[in-house]
C-alpha cells in the first residue's frame, strides 16, 4: 500500500499523538490533528513544521459525535479520503479512592476516554465503510487487559471497556474492507502518565524505579507504532510495544544495564512539557 495516505490522529497536538503525527509525516502519509482548543492546534501544527499540504488541523470535542464528523469532513475535504483513524486522545485523573474523586471529573473521564471513541469509531466506520477501505486504531491503556491497581478506577474502567468495543467492532467489520485493530504504546513518559500522581509525591517517588525499567520516550515508542500502523491491514490486528516478554526481559536484566532516569527534572504537578492545560 501506498504510503502517501491520509491519516487523523485525534488528540495528536502533544505527547503519543503528536509523536504518531510526526512519524507518518516523515513517512509520506497526509495528517489531520485534533486538539481541545484553537491554540492547541496552532502549537501542535507548529511543532510539526506548521499547517502544509500534507498536515493540517481541526478543533474538537471528542465527546461531540458532530464535531467528530467535522474532523473527518475537514480531513476529506483537504485530502480526499481518510484511510487511517487513530483514536488517541484521553485523559487520566490523580489516583485517588473512587469516593475522593468528583462526579465531574468521572463524567469528564468517562466523555473523553470511551464516549470520544465512540465517535471517532462510529464516524470512521461509516465513512470508511463508504469509501470501501479504511483501518481504526483505538488506544490501549492500563486496564485493557484486566489489571488493575488502587486508584485507578475510572482510567482503567474506560480501557477496560474499550476492549470490548473493540473486539465486536472487530466482529462487525469482518469482510467489509474496514479494519479494526489495537494499539498499545506501553508505558511512555507523557502528561497522562505523570498526571497520575501530581497529589501523591511519594508514591510518585516510589513507582519511578518500575517506570524506569519499563518505561519509554515518545521519541523511541512511536517509529515503531506507526510502522506498525502502516505495515497492517489485517483486520484484528494488534500493534504492541511493550510485550510481555520484553517487559520479563528487562526486569531479568536490569540489574545488569545502565540505569535510567527518564524522569529526571519532572514534577507531576507540572507534567513533562511543564503543562497539564490541553
Amino acid at each position: 500500500m501506498s504510503e502517501n495516505r491520509s491519516v487523523v490522529v485525534t488528540g495528536g497536538t502533544r505527547g503519543i499523538g503528536q509523536g504518531l503525527a510526526r512519524e507518518f509525516l516523515k513517512r509520506g502519509c497526509r495528517v489531520t490533528i485534533t486538539g481541545t482548543s484553537q491554540s492547541s492546534i496552532d502549537r501542535g501544527l507548529a511543532a510539526l513544521g506548521g499547517e502544509s499540504a500534507t498536515l493540517t488541523g481541526a478543533v474538537c470535542d471528542i465527546a461531540s459525535r458532530d464535531q467528530v464528523q467535522g474532523v473527518w469532513d475537514h480531513a476529506v475535504a483537504k485530502f480526499g479520503r481518510v484511510d487511517i483513524w487513530v483514536n488517541n486522545a484521553g485523559m487520566s485523573l490523580p489516583r485517588k479512592p473512587l469516593p475522593e474523586i468528583p462526579a465531574d471529573d468521572i463524567q469528564k473521564i468517562v466523555n473523553t476516554n470511551l464516549v470520544g471513541v465512540f465517535n471517532g469509531d462510529a464516524v470512521a466506520m461509516k465513512g470508511m465503510l463508504a469509501q470501501g477501505s479504511g483501518y481504526i486504531w483505538n488506544m490501549e491503556g492500563f486496564g485493557s487487559n484486566g489489571q488493575a491497581s488502587s486508584g485507578l478506577g475510572p482510567y482503567g474502567a474506560t480501557k477496560r471497556a474499550l476492549n470490548y468495543l473493540t473486539k465486536v467492532l472487530i466482529k462487525e467489520l469482518k469482510g467489509t474492507g474496514v479494519g479494526m485493530g489495537y494499539l498499545s504504546p506501553g508505558i511512555v513518559v507523557t502528561d497522562l502518565l505523570v498526571q497520575d500522581y501530581e497529589d501523591d509525591q511519594k508514591q510518585w517517588e516510589k513507582v519511578q524505579k518500575t517506570f524506569n525499567i519499563l518505561g519509554d520516550t515518545v521519541e523511541t515508542v512511536t517509529p515503531y507504532l506507526a510502522e506498525g500502523v502502516l505495515k497492517t491491514d489485517k483486520n484484528g490486528a494488534r500493534v504492541a510495544w511493550l510485550t510481555t516478554g520484553k517487559a520479563a526481559g528487562r526486569f531479568a536484566t536490569a540489574g545488569f544495564r545502565k540505569k535510567r532516569n527518564l524522569f529526571d527534572g519532572i514534577d507531576p504537578r507540572k507534567g513533562v512539557t511543564g503543562s497539564l492545560s490541553a
